[in-house]
């Protein structure tokens, strides 16, 4: 996939750590992250904890036959934020067949809690190209 072409790259959004239950990303805050008043806009956050708990539920899957997708999410936002970056901590709560339960943690960079949020994943079939 190329990620110049998704919604990571827009915001900023790097990876920096992925392991089995468990991912670490950052996402700058800046004017592609800010709400027209200068703050860490929330959707933006919340895009930050959907991709965090989906990226560690795809490491969790079958990726020949499996994906997943955001089933629902939901986040407070506890602290505002105006400019530098934030890291998001994303830890597998439950994995069933069909479903996965993350709790994502945002903090800035002096550790303070931004937001929180609990992200559902839905365990879905790849169908099989006809051509593979």
């Amino acid at each position: 996939m190329d990620l110049e072409k998704t919604l990571l790259n827009s915001l900023g959004i790097e990876i920096t750590e992925l392991g089995k239950g468990r991912v670490i990303a950052t996402m700058p805050v800046d004017e592609r992250t800010w709400q027209p008043y200068g703050l860490l806009h929330g959707g933006a956050s919340v895009a930050l904890a959907e991709t965090v708990a989906s990226v560690g539920g795809f490491e969790l899957v079958d990726q020949k036959n499996e994906a997943v997708v955001g089933l629902e999410i939901n986040a407070n936002h506890v602290r505002g934020k105006r400019n530098g970056y934030v890291t998001a901590e994303a830890n597998i709560l439950h994995k069933g067949r069909t479903t996965m339960v993350w709790d994502i943690k945002i903090r800035d960079e002096e550790d303070k809690l931004i937001s929180v949020a609990r992200c559902t994943l839905a365990v879905i079939k790849v169908k099989k190209d006809a051509d593979a």
